[in-house]
């Protein structure tokens, strides 16, 4: 597979507000269907630029919202909601005084500042992973790589209760209904528009690990099959012929966006955090060996082959 391209400096993609406002074409139906967590980041671009193109330090603009530097920089970088009057306060402080400029732009910070679907999930969604969801939701492309499980975003429903039984053991069957219910919920942005595309990269391992019994394994292959019929889903396995793990890391997930100011994401989840990476060289490091991964598995158009391979062996 070729090189879907490095992200530019986040810097220089940063939007400016007359971007976010002026916006025409699909620059302009890419931002009015965002959700709150891109809507973040993009006010977040903006506000870095005006600060940095006024030369003003992040603990001056922090002071100036009766705030710290940590908090700017979470500002800057969308993983917080916004205070509407810090945002008035800080464009005044940038030398942002006109309307026409000040209005886009609290416009989009109302608009992040609503709830996503998946607040009505806060219960069994831990904070670390709503920026991921969010994230997913806006992604024009995902490309992931797994070792030992099917993505959550191909799983059945049974596949995926068996998957979140056996990571929340002793968990009240209520609470492992409404992650399942969760799971299913965010399958529906592959089908929803089609907009989003997936490049699954799944480890033999992942096929060959039976979840949950014979028959929800059957089910779940026979739906992975399915699945990667669709003209916005693409499956690749790696066999145990090319060797182990890819790089000798373990899954992970490139999310781009539609957005041209957002900068690609590296998605690297753990026990009970998760990590988020947009620094050039990072993103740039993990493509590349999804990229290498890729190319040395067998083509896409084999997969059905490897699918059937795995059932006949169930």
């Amino acid at each position: 597979m070729s090189d879907l391209g490095d992200p530019a400096d986040l810097e220089a993609r940063m939007p400016t507000v007359q971007g976010a406002s002026g916006q025409d074409g699909n620059a302009a139906e890419n931002i009015q269907h965002s959700g709150p967590t891109a809507l973040r980041m993009l006010v977040g671009g903006s506000l870095r630029q005006f600060r940095e193109s006024r030369g003003i330090t992040r603990e001056a603009a922090g002071s100036a919202i009766r705030g710290s530097h940590s908090k700017i920089s979470r500002m800057e970088l969308g993983q917080i909601s916004f205070k509407l009057r810090d945002i008035e306060d800080l464009l005044t402080l940038y030398g942002v005084i006109e309307e026409a400029e000040r209005s886009p732009l609290l416009a989009l910070a109302r608009r992040a500042n609503q709830p996503g679907w998946w607040h009505e999930y806060r219960d069994v969604v831990p904070d670390w992973f709503q920026d991921y969801l969010g994230l997913e939701q806006d992604a024009e492309l995902i490309r992931t790589y797994e070792i030992q499980l099917i993505p959550g975003l191909l799983q059945t429903e049974d596949y995926a209760r068996a998957v979140i039984a056996q990571g929340h053991q002793g968990a009240p069957r209520e609470q492992i209904e409404r992650r399942v219910a969760l799971r299913m919920r965010r399958q529906q942005v592959l089908v929803r528009s089609r907009r989003l595309k997936l490049w699954a990269l799944l480890d033999e391992a992942a096929l060959r690990r039976t979840v949950g019994g014979t028959a929800t394994m059957y089910d779940q292959l026979r739906h992975l099959g399915e699945m990667s019929r669709l003209p916005n889903v693409t499956v690749q396995v790696s066999p145990f012929s090319t060797g182990g793990a890819v790089g000798g890391v373990g899954p992970f997930t490139v999310l781009r966006f539609a957005e041209t100011a957002l900068p690609d994401v590296v998605y690297l989840e753990q026990l009970t955090t998760a990590y988020y990476l947009n620094k050039e060289a990072d993103v740039c490091a993990y493509k590349h060996l999804l990229n290498e991964a890729c190319a040395d598995a067998p083509p896409p158009d084999r997969t059905a082959e490897i699918l059937q391979q795995s059932i006949d062996a169930l």
